[in-house]
């Protein structure tokens, strides 16, 4: 009796400012194994976060062979990292909140494993996994919008990532929403990042309770400002407290704009919101779907999905095996 050829994995490595989270996803989606967490540790030089990489990569693979896969049948690593990268040159280009900067990612990481490595945004990586495997799945056009301590995106066109001419599309979370507005920590006023961020949630939570308003925050908080988080924003408005809910109504405002921009210009299936975000719940959703609809074109509007990501924890890591598949085949993965 002839043995069947072993399923082909990938590793997908999720690089973020906080921690790294690395997973063996098979070639069809339909598996996820050996995922694991590390903290980053970014302050530590990227050749040491580099050190750890290698081996969170190496127990991933143990957990493939555990499953009766050979080594032989890991296609390669792909990569989700913050910032700018090139993709040609496996370098991370710019990442400020890591302290890279043309860094060769894929010639460290490949020379250490002897596996073909491929990097793309940790952004556009979260967009393609909720495309593959989560809440875009089926989709032909999708907008991808990651939310947390700033604000990411990815464009997906034509079942396949937009990437622009430098590796550089997708900067959703620095386009202008008010001309006078906030400053951003990119430099520019009014960027949607500097409104709608996790961080930007819980600043705003600040101010309004720098303003004199009742509400249970102070309590929640530990009546230590420095602990107000968008989470505890979104926890507090569940429970009816009154600035909270403000700080929600004007975060789906803010976004609401963004989106209907996006919206406008894309004409996509599905717009997929990823990060904390998704624990706002309806309470976020539904007058965020209400203001894209009362801002972009009616038609356009009605056909895009707008909906929270489905794949907590797992978006990076099976996207960024998505693109390595994307990369090495020339076209999207099944």
């Amino acid at each position: 009796m002839t043995t069947p050829p072993a399923s082909p994995f990938v590793i997908g490595v999720d690089l973020g400012g906080t921690n790294m989270v690395v997973a063996a996803v098979s070639q069809d989606g339909s598996r996820v194994l050996g995922q694991h967490t590390e903290p980053t540790r970014a302050s530590e030089g990227a050749d040491a976060v580099v050190r750890r990489m290698v081996r969170m990569v190496e127990r991933a693979i143990e957990a493939v062979a555990a499953e009766g896969v050979p080594r032989t049948a890991v296609l390669g690593i792909g990569v989700g990292a913050p910032g700018t990268v090139d993709r040609a040159r496996g370098l991370v280009v710019e990442a400020n909140n890591i302290k890279w900067y043309r860094y060769p990612l894929a010639e460290q990481l490949g020379g250490a494993t002897g596996l073909a490595v491929r990097l793309d945004n940790d952004a556009n990586c979260a967009t393609y996994g909720e495309w593959w495997l989560g809440a875009a799945r089926g989709g032909r056009n999708v907008i991808g919008i990651t939310i947390g301590t700033g604000i990411g995106g990815g464009i997906i066109i034509d079942r396949h990532l937009y990437h622009g001419s430098t590796d550089a599309a997708g900067e959703i979370g620095h386009i202008t929403i008010e001309v006078h507005g906030r400053r951003c920590s990119c430099g520019n006023y009014g960027c949607l990042e500097a409104y709608a961020s996790g961080t930007a949630i819980a600043e705003r939570a600040r101010e309004a309770l720098g303003n004199g308003e009742t509400s249970l925050l102070p309590a929640l908080s530990g009546h230590d400002p420095a602990r107000i988080t968008a989470a505890l924003v979104y926890q507090a408005a569940a429970q009816g407290d009154p600035v909270a809910l403000e700080v929600v109504r004007d975060t789906a405002r803010f976004l609401g704009a963004g989106i209907a921009n996006l919206v406008n210009i894309f004409n996509p299936d599905v717009v997929v919101l990823a990060g904390g975000v998704t624990q706002a719940g309806e309470g976020l959703f539904a007058p965020l779907r209400t203001e894209v609809r009362r801002r972009a074109f009616t038609s356009i509007a009605e056909v895009a999905r707008i909906v929270p990501g489905t794949l907590p924890g797992t978006a990076g890591v099976v996207g960024a095996a998505a693109s390595f598949l994307a990369q090495h085949t020339g076209h999207p993965p099944a």
